[in-house]
């Protein structure tokens, strides 16, 4: 029997496995966090009759101190098709990604966390691997966390960090390898307003076991997340942020970074409209350059009804500078930090960056199935920079003065049968614009991506 064959029969079982697993487990209603120490078991605390599920999922070890454990298995088939825009290129074209996530918390008393969460992230039939693809085993999470009082909290050690809606600081969802941070923190909060004090440096990951970089200073990120919330339905975000980040690359060259980043986002709901928008400036150094760089993000999504059913119909757009001149003493090319992998879907063609892009699109839900059908579009704010990539990687220079650089086309459908399991299915073709044509890149992209993901 061929490899390919003996992978198939094993993803046969393992399906099987899980959906019966996922059948036993979602009698019992149990919701899962994108960050599992976020999990809520009160569920489980309450009932007596406990299956052996429930028993195993958190131990009473004395009174008011408990140890939970959990996990997730995710598996993804992705395809690419002139994935560089190119079909003379190398087409390394289909590959698997398996992503394994278990992790323990031990709460003891009402005021002292310990969490821990280990990784494995390994991908099949793939010869272009990045560092976001493969990471044998490795910490994914590691820290502590105490009470002070009802309103203030420390923590310090490794995590999985977002702050507000993931535009700048993001977990890093969509690619294999999440995003992870060595830090320390100092949280305050009352009913209406909360801040969160940070020093931060991000983990930079190896595809061995247990040998990802700690404590490297020569990148560090620091800041102040506050969040107001101004009635039940709306509330704003205030922030900032400073990195250092040397040896950082651009279009106008190669230089050590100090870049400070001042923010706001408004979010909330009215009626039937629901918005979430954000404007950031950006100052600091880039070399001997003075930093002046900003972008305004707009986001609004209307529920409507369409014979009979619900659809949500939004758009976003955005405006985020780029470097107007090379030889000037100015860098004016945003940095979006540490945002979202897949920022405008998992395709991940173009990053945050130099970019002006308009992305209306429609949604719904019926029973357990959600669908969305979305369509991009992308020019460069500055002709004189390049196109970076979603790592903030300079994918693709600026060898030309056109501006528009694609359309993009996507489809979304994903089935989750319980809270334990989710089926996903994205696809995306991005027909390239006069820049990436010029650049002699031509050709359509298609893109697939099939993600079946279990949680327990």
């Amino acid at each position: 029997m061929s490899s390919i064959a003996n992978l198939g029969l094993v993803m046969r079982l393992k399906n099987c496995m899980i959906l019966l697993i996922a059948f036993h487990c979602s009698m019992y209603g149990q919701e899962f966090a994108l960050l599992r120490q976020q999990d809520n078991l009160r569920s489980i605390d309450s009932i007596e009759d406990k299956t052996l599920y429930q028993n195993l999922k958190i131990v009473d070890i004395s009174h008011h101190t408990t140890l939970s454990f959990g996990g997730s298995w995710r598996f993804q088939t992705e395809s690419f098709i002139n994935g560089e825009f190119d079909r003379y290129a190398s087409q390394d074209n289909s590959w698997y990604l398996n992503r394994f996530l278990a992790h323990a918390h031990l709460k003891a008393g009402r005021n002292f966390e310990l969490f821990t969460e280990l990784g494995s992230s390994l991908p099949t039939n793939k010869d272009d691997i990045s560092p976001v693809d493969k990471d044998e085993l490795y910490i994914n999470q590691l820290f502590v966390k105490y009470q002070f009082t009802s309103s203030w909290d420390i923590a310090a050690g490794r995590h999985n960090m977002r702050l507000g809606s993931g535009r700048l600081v993001d977990i890093r969802e969509g690619p294999n390898v999440r995003r992870s941070f060595d830090f320390t923190e100092l949280n305050y909060q009352n009913r209406n307003f909360k801040v969160k004090g940070f020093f931060s440096v991000p983990v930079q990951p190896f595809s061995g076991v247990f040998d990802n970089d700690y404590l490297k200073f020569d990148e560090t990120f620091s800041g102040i997340y506050t969040t107001t919330q101004l009635s039940g339905t709306t509330g704003v975000d205030v922030y900032i942020f400073y990195q250092k980040d040397d040896n950082a690359l651009y279009n106008s060259g190669t230089e050590n970074e100090r870049r400070t980043s001042v923010g706001i986002r408004h979010f909330g709901n009215y009626k039937k409209l629901t918005y979430n928008n954000e404007a950031v400036y950006q100052f600091g150094t880039f070399g001997d350059q003075h930093i002046s760089a900003w972008t305004l993000s707009l986001h609004i999504e209307r529920q409507t009804t369409i014979m009979g059913r619900d659809f949500g119909l939004g758009i976003k757009t955005e405006a985020i500078s780029g470097d107007r001149d090379a030889t000037d003493n100015k860098m004016n090319t945003f940095d979006a930090l540490y945002p979202r992998g897949a920022y405008f879907g998992r395709v991940a063609r173009f990053g945050p960056s130099n970019l002006i892009d308009v992305h209306p699109y429609i949604n719904t839900t019926f029973n357990k199935w959600q669908a969305e059908i979305d369509y991009d579009v992308f020019w460069r704010y500055s002709t004189e920079d390049g196109v970076y990539g979603a790592p903030m990687t300079l994918d693709y220079p600026s060898t030309n003065n056109k501006r528009f650089i694609a359309h993009q086309m996507g489809a979304n459908i994903s089935f989750e049968p319980s809270s334990f399991i989710n089926i996903q299915l994205e696809s995306n073709i991005v027909f390239p614009g006069a820049f990436l044509k010029e650049s002699s890149l031509p050709d359509t992209l298609y893109h697939f991506v099939l993600t079946t993901e279990f949680r327990f």
